[in-house]
């Protein structure tokens, strides 16, 4: 009889590993490792910049709906968005502290339908670029106050802006969804809040600046939610001290010590060598971008000892002489080093490609991107990254389980 209990017991374990990808827990960090539900956890996912403007229109909310249902059809676990819109077009915030409560209700719906299909969200809070207003807004916004500023860059430095984006972060952060009746700060489907997109600082090339700013701001944004990560939004271009790393060109930030922060959970890279290597072939191209995986894994997992996530990638479709097996070839070199790290237990945990559309969005296209429900080639190779990774969660979950019922079995005995 007791063996009967425990093979039961045994079968339990193993029968609820299934339910092992997304549920309604909050993503942590464990060394290199991202962890749901005590086990390794991977980011097989997609950015989707729109999802809140769209979200905000009801006659097209639909496209939210059938992206997050395509993704996880895909086995694709989180997907990166904007949770900032300043002035300008449809603004999130129409000026310091005066927020568009039906771009919110879009945020909100985009929030509830990625819980709906098991998928976390990474939410960005401002852009680098004037796209959606961005930092130039934030200055812009206190010039109109009478400070006296020379450049976007006084982004980072002037105490009155800061204090504008920390309004901000706290908006979003402390909102209530419309929908769920949660607030940001204890909804489980968001998995991080990013800091900005892409950072940059042509003012200090060295990443001091920015790395005042990313210690400030990351340590406010813990001060007021203590269940989410935290990431910087960082491209990863290094500092003076490994400018061999990079492509020919420096942009203010540090990827070494902007990471190290303490607040700072993982770490996040982008690789368009299409755009940052214009001048040379697809082979050379091809050659950065495995070295800049590489360099990266590497600096994560033996330097900063966090987890990295390849949160940008792609190739453009409008490149001269372009053909889908180019593009297959960047994913499956993307892909490869992920799965390759993180098969060993390594500090790879996932990437989101740039970027994922509905049918229907011809006006978003930009080149880059990926419509799920078309059958493609490319379709193919993401789903089964998305197998790939999900093997090794399995994999981990079930050794775990194992464990668990030979303390069990020992304490019966």
């Amino acid at each position: 009889m007791k063996l009967y209990v425990f093979f039961l017991y045994f079968i339990y374990f193993f029968h609820n590993v299934k339910a092992n990808v997304i549920n309604d827990d909050f993503i942590k960090t464990k060394g290199v490792h991202f962890m749901l539900n005590d086990s390794p956890f991977y980011a097989n996912g997609f950015n989707a910049y729109w999802l809140m403007l769209i979200g905000s229109d009801p006659s097209q909310r639909h496209k939210v709906s059938s992206v997050f249902q395509d993704a996880a059809n895909h086995g694709l676990t989180v997907g990166r968005t904007w949770a900032f819109s300043d002035a300008g077009y449809s603004p999130l915030q129409f000026s310091p502290g005066f927020y568009n409560e039906i771009m919110f209700q879009g945020l909100d719906y985009a929030i509830h339908e990625a819980g709906k299909n098991g998928i976390k969200l990474i939410l960005s809070l401002v852009n680098n670029y004037n796209d959606f207003g961005g930092k130039n807004q934030y200055v812009n916004w206190a010039k109109s106050q009478g400070q006296s500023l020379t450049s976007d860059d006084d982004f980072y430095t002037n105490s009155v802006v800061k204090g504008y984006f920390k309004n901000h972060i706290k908006a979003v952060v402390t909102r209530i969804n419309s929908i769920s009746g949660i607030a940001y700060k204890d909804d489980p489907t968001i998995m991080a809040w990013e800091l900005m997109n892409e950072p940059r600082c042509s003012s200090d090339l060295s990443g001091s600046t920015v790395q005042k700013w990313i210690s400030e701001m990351a340590s406010y944004t813990k001060s007021i939610d203590s269940n989410h990560l935290v990431e910087a939004g960082l491209e990863g271009f290094y500092g003076n001290s490994d400018t061999q790393k990079n492509p020919n060109f420096q942009v203010g930030t540090d990827f070494i010590a902007n990471n190290q922060i303490p607040e700072i959970d993982f770490a996040t890279v982008h690789s368009y060598p299409d755009q940052w290597l214009t001048g040379q072939d697809d082979e050379a191209q091809l050659n950065f971008l495995t070295n800049w995986l590489k360099v990266h894994i590497e600096d994560s997992q033996t330097i900063l000892k966090k987890p990295i996530i390849f949160a940008e990638f792609g190739k453009t479709t409008k490149g001269p002489g372009f053909t889908p097996q180019q593009r297959d070839v960047i994913f499956n070199t993307v892909y490869s080093s992920i799965f390759s790290s993180a098969k060993g237990g390594g500090a790879a945990a996932g990437g989101l490609f740039w970027h994922v559309l509905a049918e229907g969005m011809d006006s978003f296209k930009d080149g880059y991107e990926i419509i799920l429900s078309e059958s493609s080639s490319v379709s193919d190779i993401i789903i089964q990254q998305s197998k790939r990774l999900n093997k090794i969660r399995k994999m981990y979950a079930r050794l775990k389980n194992i464990e668990k019922w030979k303390k069990a079995r020992k304490l019966k005995d």
